[in-house]
């Protein structure tokens, strides 16, 4: 129904910025929330950002301040904006698209932040 592709990781240092892109492709007329998580290997995945079409985006608190959100709502490409970012926001990056009451999700980037 969808699929997500995501862009945009690589490796930055300490206080610098990326921005991730998610490109949704399919049914997107039938997508709803969408958002942005990230896990490191070992540890639960964990909400980064998410953007809904009719309410205010949230944002993890441990990123709240540093990364915005947007959304283009005829596309429904989703940027993450990732300012000043730390060694402790490595991690692989994940889209999500919720469609109904499934959830599908990209493949994965990587960013890594090195001191």
């Amino acid at each position: 129904q969808v699929q997500l592709v995501e862009s945009g990781g690589g490796t930055v240092q300490d206080g610098g910025s990326l921005r991730l892109t998610c490109r949704p492709s399919g049914s997107i007329n039938r997508i709803g929330d969408m958002g942005w998580y990230r896990q490191v290997p070992g540890k639960e995945r964990e909400l980064v950002a998410t953007t809904r079409r009719d309410a205010l985006p949230t944002y993890g608190e441990a990123v709240e301040g540093r990364f915005t959100i947007a959304r283009d709502t005829v596309e429904h490409t989703v940027y993450l904006y990732m300012n000043y970012l730390k060694t402790e926001d490595t991690a692989v990056y994940y889209c999500s698209a919720k469609v109904g009451l499934d959830v599908f999700w990209g493949q994965g980037t990587q960013v890594t932040v090195s001191s």
